[in-house]
């Protein structure tokens, strides 16, 4: 998954505002809080590239050729991503 800045941004925005409405966490700094929660959803996306990069790889190596937009391509996509996203611990 590939997020804009902007949408980056809104998204920490959104977490922050929300960990704050319901007395989760109080931030003795708006700002760092908004770093923090910034830099949490770049990771993940980070995270997210990797992952999907892999699953595709290993799509793309199988022994039969399973081209890509096909409903098998899908299937095995999916599974290879679950994989490697449980290998991270998500």
């Amino acid at each position: 998954m590939i997020l804009s800045d902007e949408r980056q941004f809104h998204l920490a925005h959104v977490a922050t505002d929300k960990v704050w409405g319901d007395d989760i966490a109080d931030f003795s700094d708006d700002d760092i809080a908004l770093r923090a929660a910034r830099q949490a959803i770049m990771n993940y996306v980070k995270e997210d590239i990797e992952i999907d990069k892999k699953a595709r790889e290993k799509v793309a190596t199988l022994k039969r050729g399973v081209m890509e937009g096909t409903r098998e391509w899908d299937v095995m996509y999916q599974k290879y991503y679950e994989e490697e996203r449980a290998r991270y611990g998500k």
